[in-house]
């Protein structure tokens, strides 16, 4: 099992306990790493703070990624605490419940705008933010979560899926600026899992019968299963990995029907 023992990492997306982002947070604390979460506002703040109950002396930091500063606050903070930066794992995406109802040609302008800048901007942000303390380190790794609805279409998915294509190409670029500096970055595209980002899909339960009908294993995956794949990539075992997506989903993505 990987050893995360003396590394320290940063997890960007924790709302609850479904949520991936925490599945990756117990599985690398689990290891060793000492982590930072961040929470958007009040009311997930509560979740996150009761959750990092869990950890070994966690920094639990407010962080509205769509805010320069809160995202630059976030850093001087780590690099006061920690001095710095092992890994990131951006697992942050969001789009008005209202554009993933109905045609996607009905995507309204404001609608698009949010979901690019929540859900592929914040990482371009989020790791330029990272580079100075990963560079401390001598490298890092970079990882953020995806899904197959950026390459097919899905029902209700909609401007989601535009903004996971985004998210993937943005992926592959900062490997490309960053790679010189020893900083690895990639994208893990999980099956659907029950999340509270899922729980606003129309139709999602729809979707997860059709992975079981389908998929080369006939199931869905689980959160623990997307963490052990992530601790491999946030790991030094993964090192000469990078500009991937890394499909944790039962192999559907190699069917065509």
């Amino acid at each position: 099992m990987t050893d995360f023992t003396g590394k320290h990492g940063l997890i960007v997306g924790v709302a609850n306990k479904r949520s991936i982002s925490w599945a990756i947070a117990r599985a690398v604390a689990g290891r060793g790493a000492r982590l930072a979460l961040t929470y958007q506002g009040e009311r997930l703040e509560e979740n996150v703070r009761e959750l990092a109950q869990e950890l070994t002396d966690p920094l639990i930091l407010p962080c509205d990624v769509t805010s320069d500063e809160q995202v630059a606050e976030v850093y001087r903070a780590i690099g006061r605490e920690f001095g710095g930066l092992d890994f990131l794992l951006h697992g942050v995406a969001f789009a008005p419940r209202e554009e993933l109802e109905g045609p996607f040609v009905q995507t309204t302008r404001e609608g698009f705008r949010i979901a690019l800048d929540v859900s592929a901007y914040s990482l371009v942000s989020l790791t330029r933010g990272a580079v100075p303390l990963m560079a401390a380190r001598g490298g890092g790794s970079v990882l953020t979560l995806t899904y197959l609805g950026s390459e097919r279409v899905f029902p209700n998915y909609n401007v989601m899926g535009v903004a996971k294509a985004a998210l993937e190409a943005a992926m592959r670029y900062l490997a490309s600026d960053l790679g010189p500096q020893n900083i690895r970055v990639n994208a893990i595209s999980a099956g659907p899992i029950k999340t509270l980002a899922a729980s606003g899909i129309s139709g999602f339960t729809s979707i997860l019968g059709i992975y079981r009908d389908h998929a080369p294993l006939r199931r869905t995956v689980d959160a623990e299963e997307v963490a052990a794949a992530a601790a491999f990539l946030l790991s030094g075992d993964a090192s000469a990995v990078t500009g991937d997506v890394f499909y944790v989903d039962g192999g559907f993505h190699a069917m065509g029907m």
